[in-house]
């Protein structure tokens, strides 16, 4: 291969991109120059291809075979004849016009439940396959550290343990049909500053290894994901693209990763003109090469013509390009790509959004429904006079986090269909509560300020049984909306004059069901004290508005779970269960940074009662830790509980947080019934990085308990680990055995 050739396979073409209304990435409208010609660009052939489905509205079929034809002439026309992998965006489903949209990922983090994760990453995967696409850019393995950042909603937890094992699950899912995950974005991103999209991250080492890797190890070591992004992150001053120790050392050598590394979009120009530690593109391109990035995306700013001089001028070895493109290619020997039979259209009918689809967005959208409080004003009763007010109350929109093509793409587009069946909330109600006379009124806008219409909304709500306020968020790109990329929030006041209308309702007396749909969580401890009952749910996707509905009538059972802790205010900022000691409230300071709800917290129809939590008393430091208990449905009708187990080290040579979750099961019950969950913890979950840095268990007592929510203790033991410290060489065991049986 020449030179030219090799370098067009380290990068993509992005065509048809609107640069002047439809910016979708960082900086697209100064980095992506001229529209380009397939054709010219790709004369020495081309890596990637990117998001050909999901940069504009096109019917699926037609742009199918559009992709097939450029893969035709990719083989026909080239000198080496090799087809390009396409890849999309996939975070809430396929990310193409008229494709099925699922709940956002705190949404999969509320519903506790891996195996209908996994289950949408397979049909995902499969929508994908259809289309010919061979690589999505998901899923987001950032933990949530500051509910200010804008990117709160593609996060799935501020639990690091949830996190890995609800994103190995879609990794499997995704890779089990023969497309390619993506892992993002390694590592940092979500620990920035002030919770500002794409500021720098200092966090210690520590933090990092402990913390914000842990997921990235699982997905990769254990769910065997075939890429990862990098973060646009710098740490403590060097950016992540131009990082050798997180993308070589850890990634490569200590994890194994075979795979290949991509650069979110842009970031290497950015080492350049953002970071300012390349003095032009073509140092940028020898950096982040050198430091194990194999793909520049979305195109070639900086890996053809600077990267090319770069060689030229002896500032990098061509050895370290055939690195990256030997990994390159054997990712298209594996997907067929560089088969003699090779067909680059797949056959059969396309429908992105069937039946299928559409019944599994609506399971997960129900199971991930969180019922914070309740005087008993839920389930409704379907024969009353119900008020349904608020800017998210007739708003198909909020059902859709930022990377949902309704959000992402069609705002650039107006007068274009979302092309899906979604009602809105509205709708919903007045299908599901045929009986009740509704009337509605929208009070105010999510963010625009606008109190005339307060007055109207609260007389509504005052003639009325119950009165449901719908709040919350109205996702978008880089400042164009409340939550979402660069949608960063300056309070955790709700946006607006929200809070105006929540009080004027609420002021009424009349009984009000609080719906709060949103990307993060919001600080509103005087309506959570104050309303009749309050429902969390995070953009729930296009069967949303249906399950939020069926949750008030108590056709469904609410299970759901918080994924991240419910702030008191803004003060305590960043703010993770996860904290030491030393985070908690204490007399040296007059500010609790203590949550209003807790992580894990979720109120359901029925009662759960637990019993016979067991332990081993003592176990080797190194080794795993078994225990069980017994919880039984006492209510009256069917649900489902997540049994949650928590570890707290308590003596340690670092300080360690007061508690943290080991193992989750989500554990369906009949009225009367119970079951036996039984843990098996390993070590590895109790580890931690000693001050030589080291990774190492000690001896002496974990607590370990049994926790309706992080602050709800349901029983304790205590667990001693003997013998010596115990050194951790990576092989071990990582993720908690968890079985379930009958126990009646």
């Amino acid at each position: 291969m020449s030179l030219d050739e090799k370098l067009a396979q380290l990068v993509g073409v992005w065509l048809n991109v609107n640069r002047e209304e439809g910016v979708v990435a960082p900086l697209q409208d100064s980095m992506q120059g001229e529209d380009v010609q397939f054709e010219a660009f790709a004369k020495d052939g081309v890596g990637q291809i990117t998001r050909h489905f999901g940069t504009r509205p096109v019917e699926p079929e037609w742009a199918r075979a559009a992709l097939a034809g450029r893969q035709r002439w990719l083989r026909e026309s080239t000198r080496l004849g090799i087809p390009a992998l396409a890849h999309e965006e996939c975070l809430t489903g396929l990310a193409a016009w008229r494709a099925t949209t699922y709940p956002a990922p705190p949404a999969w983090g509320a519903s506790f439940d891996p195996a209908l994760v996994e289950e949408m990453g397979r049909r995902i995967g499969e929508s994908m396959r259809s289309l010919g696409v061979h690589q999505g850019l998901a899923p987001v393995l950032d933990v949530i550290r500051d509910q200010r950042w804008g990117r709160v909603e593609e996060c799935v937890s501020e639990d690091p343990y949830e996190v890995a094992t609800i994103c190995a699950a879609y990794v499997r899912g995704v890779q089990s049909t023969g497309v390619i995950a993506t892992l993002k974005h390694f590592v940092g991103y979500s620990n920035s500053r002030a919770g500002r999209n794409l500021a720098p991250v200092h966090a210690g080492a520590r933090e990092v290894a402990d913390t914000l890797l842990f997921p990235f190890e699982v997905a990769v070591r254990d769910a065997g994901a075939g890429s990862v992004m990098n973060s646009y992150a710098e740490i403590d001053g060097v950016p992540i693209a131009a990082d050798p120790h997180y993308l070589t050392e850890i990634l490569r050598d200590r994890w194994g990763f075979e795979g290949t590394v991509v650069a979110d979009y842009f970031a290497v120009a950015f080492l350049h003109t953002l970071h300012a530690v390349a003095e032009d593109a073509g140092d940028a391109a020898v950096q982040a090469l050198t430091a194990g990035i194999d793909v520049e995306l979305p195109t070639g700013v900086t890996y053809l013509e600077p990267l090319r001089q770069a060689v030229a001028e002896g500032r990098i070895e061509e050895s370290l390009i055939d690195r990256a493109l030997r990994r390159v290619l054997r990712q298209k020997a594996w997907l067929g790509l560089l088969d003699d039979d090779y067909d680059p259209e797949p056959s059969g009918p396309v429908d992105l959004d069937d039946p299928e689809s559409r019944d599994l967005a609506r399971r997960l959208a129900e199971e991930s429904v969180i019922l914070l409080t309740n005087d008993g004003v839920l389930p409704l009763a379907g024969d009353r006079r119900i008020a349904v007010v608020g800017p998210n109350a007739d708003d198909v929109a909020a059902l859709f986090g930022c990377y949902s093509f309704v959000q992402h793409v069609l705002p650039h587009f107006p007068g274009v269909e979302t092309g899906l069946a979604a009602p809105t909330l509205l709708d919903a109600l007045r299908a599901e509560l045929p009986g009740a006379r509704i009337g509605t009124a929208k009070g105010t806008g999510v963010d625009d300020g606008d109190r005339a219409g307060i007055p109207d909304a609260a007389r509504l709500a005052a003639e009325s049984d119950v009165a449901i306020l719908v709040l919350g968020d109205r996702s978008g790109l880089f400042g164009r909306g409340t939550s979402g990329e660069g949608c960063d929030a300056e309070s955790l006041d709700l946006p607006g004059a929200q809070r105006e209308l929540a009080e004027a309702v609420l002021a009424t007396g009349t009984p009000t069901v609080v719906v709060l749909m949103t990307g993060r969580a919001y600080a509103v401890p005087s309506i959570i004290e104050k309303a009749a009952a309050v429902v969390q749910a995070y953009f729930p996707g296009e069967e949303g508005a249906g399950a939020i509905a069926r949750v008030l009538s108590g056709a469904v059972n609410p299970s759901g779970r918080l994924p991240m802790s419910m702030p008191r205010g803004i003060a305590g900022q960043p703010y993770s269960y996860l904290h030491p000691r030393l985070g908690g409230a204490g007399s040296v300071s007059n500010l609790d940074p203590a949550p209003v709800l807790s992580f894990g917290h979720g109120l359901s129809y029925t009662r759960f009662e637990y019993a016979d939590l067991t332990a081993e008393a003592e176990v080797a430091a190194g080794a795993p830790i078994r225990c069980s208990v017994v919880v039984r449905n006492a209510g009256d009708r069917a649900g489902a509980e997540v049994v949650q187990v928590y570890a707290a080290d308590r003596i340690a040579s670092v300080t360690r947080p007061l508690a943290q979750l080991v193992g989750y099961a989500r554990v369906e019950l009949e009225p009367g019934r119970a079951a036996k969950v039984t843990f098996d913890v390993p070590a590895r979950l109790l580890s931690f990085t000693g001050r030589d840095g080291r990774r190492v268990t000690e001896p002496g007592e974990v607590g370990l308990s049994v926790r309706r929510s992080v602050a709800d203790v349901v029983d304790e033991r205590t667990v001693t680990l003997t013998g010596p410290v115990y050194e951790f060489k990576g092989s071990e065991r990582r993720l908690t055995g968890v079985s379930i049986e009958d126990h009646n």
